[in-house]
């Protein structure tokens, strides 16, 4: 399988919001309830969400693909969040935060999640930031070592509502 990542384009949002569906509730911890989890994937995953994020100049979300279908997407926005902790947790600007890193669970454990790292790194380069940031939930244990291997350090918390709850994240921040 030859794995290619471009930036998204419209006509890749239905498919993009469906890989998204299926994806999404893979990083929730157990605790999660399906009523939670669905809230948020209608709320900030649909495909007319993801449209709205392609055309946010702050926004850039890209997919890795192969012939057949999308394989994954991470979604990087330009700056930091007004959190207070995230404010702390990540002290180097300009600072690019990668929102969204997520791959069919058919290829994790292969090279497609890699090679999104690395071309969203390469794009937080390109628009000059000293940083990328991210939050990753506490109990997340798989994505936490991604992370880490890919060169980014647990710098501080914060929280995330996903639907009615109220989670545990991991501020890391990889240097550039």
């Amino acid at each position: 399988m030859t794995v290619q990542v471009r930036q998204a384009q419209a006509d890749d949002l239905a498919e993009l919001a469906d890989v998204a569906a299926a994806t999404f509730p893979l990083a929730c911890p157990p605790s999660s309830t399906p009523e939670n989890i669905a809230a948020f994937i209608a709320a900030q995953l649909s495909a007319d969400r993801f449209g709205e994020y392609l055309r946010d100049p702050d926004r850039a979300v890209f997919i890795a693909y192969d012939d057949a279908r999308i394989l994954g997407y991470t979604m990087l926005i330009h700056g930091v969040a007004d959190d207070a902790d995230v404010q702390r947790a990540v002290p180097e600007r300009p600072a690019v935060e990668l929102s969204k890193c997520y791959v069919l669970p058919d290829v994790h454990g292969g090279d497609v999640a890699a090679t999104l790292m690395d071309a969203s790194v390469a794009f937080a380069r390109e628009l000059g930031a000293r940083c990328v940031w991210l939050g990753v939930n506490q109990e997340n244990e798989r994505a936490q070592r991604f992370y880490r291997k890919h060169g980014f350090d647990v710098t501080g918390t914060k929280t995330f509502q996903l639907g009615a709850r109220t989670e545990s994240d991991y501020v890391l921040v990889r240097p550039l």
